[in-house]
C-alpha cells in the first residue's frame, strides 16, 4: 500500500522521527520524509530506513514526488489533514486518492514487545508521580484550590519539566468531579471531600493514563481501596470498583470491544446506575492518549493479544460528585494484565 502521512505520531511509529511540519511518504517500496532546513541536524540523526528531503514548501515538494514515480494510487487519512494542503496535493498530481480513516491507528493496534515495554515504563513512572503527589495532598492539599492543586499535578507527573504530559489533568472535588472531563475551579479542598484525579506522562512519546478516587483525609492515598465517612459516596465507588475489576477479570482476547464494555456496564446498570455511566469504558493508548481500540458499546473490534487499553467505567452524579476509577492493561496470553 503507497500511503501518505501528516500527524506526527503516525509519522514518528514509521521513521523514528516526527516534528511539527513535516510529511511522510510511503510510496513504491521507498520511504521519504519531507520538512524543512529547520529540523535537518535533527532529523539526519534520527531517521530510520527513510530518505530526507529538506525543502520550504513541503506540499510543493510532495506533489513533485509524487509525480516522479510511477505509481497509481496512494491512500491517506482525511483527519489527519488541513483542507488546503491536501486538496493542493491531490490537484497537483495524477494518481488516484483513496480515504483510509484511522490508517496509522489501525496499523498500530497491537502493540510490539518493545512498545510494550515502553508504556509499561511510562505506567511505572506515571503510578511514582501519583504516589509523589499523593503524599503532597495529605500534608498540604487542605486549603487548595482546584487550580492549585492542577498546577502541582502538572509539576509532579512531568517530574518538573523533565517528562512530557499524555494530556492536561483532571483535578476535580465533589460535584465537580461529576463531569467526566471537569475545568480546575477556584474549589478549595476541604477534609472529607471527594478528590478526582486523572493524569498521565509519556515515556520515550509512549504514553501513561491512569484515573483514581479518593477522599481528603489524613490517611489519604490514591490506592484502589478506598474508605469513604459519606455511605453514599462509598455505595457508589464500590460499585464503580467492581465494575472496574470485573472487566479487568473476564476480559479475553477472542472477545468483541462492546462485550467488555458489557462486562463493565453491566455492573453498574444492576446497581440501578446505568444512566450516569455516561461515557464508553475505555480507550487504546501508545504513542496517541487515545487510540484503537475503543471499548464502546458501538465497537466491533475483536480483542486480540498485545493490544492496550483502558478500563475506566464511573458514575457522575449531577450536583453531587462523580467516581471514576481507571487503569491501563495489556492483553496477554488470553487475558488483561495491568500494566
Amino acid at each position: 500500500m503507497d500511503y501518505i502521512l501528516n500527524d506526527e505520531n503516525a509519522v514518528y511509529y514509521e521513521c523514528g522521527y516526527s516534528n511539527d511540519n513535516c510529511i511522510y511518504l510511503s510510496l513504491g517500496g521507498e520511504s521519504y520524509l519531507i520538512t524543512d532546513g529547520r529540523y535537518a541536524v535533527d532529523a539526519k540523526q534520527s531517521l530510520i530506513d527513510t530518505k530526507l528531503v529538506i525543502d520550504r514548501n513541503l506540499v510543493e515538494k510532495t506533489s513533485e514526488i509524487i509525480n516522479n514515480i510511477k505509481i497509481k494510487k496512494i491512500s491517506y487519512n482525511p483527519k489527519e489533514w488541513d483542507y488546503l494542503s491536501i486538496t493542493t496535493i491531490m490537484s497537483n498530481t495524477k494518481v488516484s486518492w483513496r480515504q483510509k480513516i484511522d490508517l496509522s491507528h489501525r496499523k498500530r493496534i497491537i502493540k510490539s514487545n518493545a512498545e510494550i515495554k515502553l508504556l509499561k515504563k511510562a505506567a511505572k513512572l506515571g503510578s511514582e508521580a501519583f504516589d509523589n503527589f499523593a503524599s503532597i495532598i495529605k500534608n498540604d492539599g487542605i486549603g487548595m484550590s482546584e487550580k492549585e492543586l492542577n498546577f502541582l499535578a502538572q509539576s509532579y507527573m512531568s517530574d518538573f519539566g523533565n517528562m512530557p504530559l499524555s494530556f492536561e489533568p483532571i483535578t476535580a472535588i465533589n460535584q465537580n468531579a461529576a463531569k467526566p472531563h471537569a475545568h480546575p475551579s477556584k474549589k478549595r479542598l476541604n477534609k472529607g471531600d471527594l478528590l478526582l484525579y486523572d493524569g498521565g506522562l509519556k515515556y520515550k512519546r509512549y504514553c501513561s493514563d491512569r484515573t483514581r478516587t479518593a477522599e481528603m483525609n489524613e490517611d489519604f492515598n490514591f490506592k484502589l481501596n478506598q474508605k469513604f465517612s459519606d455511605k453514599k459516596m462509598q455505595k457508589i465507588y464500590d460499585i464503580v470498583r467492581k465494575s472496574h475489576d470485573t472487566a479487568i477479570k473476564k476480559a479475553k482476547s477472542g472477545m468483541k470491544a462492546n462485550q467488555i464494555d458489557k462486562l463493565a456496564r453491566e455492573v453498574i446498570e444492576k446497581a440501578g446506575y446505568g444512566k450516569y455511566f455516561v461515557h464508553s469504558t475505555g480507550h487504546g493508548v501508545g504513542l496517541d492518549i487515545h487510540e484503537m481500540p475503543y471499548i464502546s458499546s458501538k465497537s466491533n473490534i475483536l480483542i486480540e493479544d498485545n493490544m492496550v487499553f483502558t478500563i475506566e467505567p464511573g458514575i457522575y452524579l449531577s450536583d453531587e460528585f462523580g467516581v471514576r476509577i481507571e487503569d491501563t492493561v495489556v492483553m496477554r496470553g488470553g487475558r488483561a494484565e495491568l500494566i
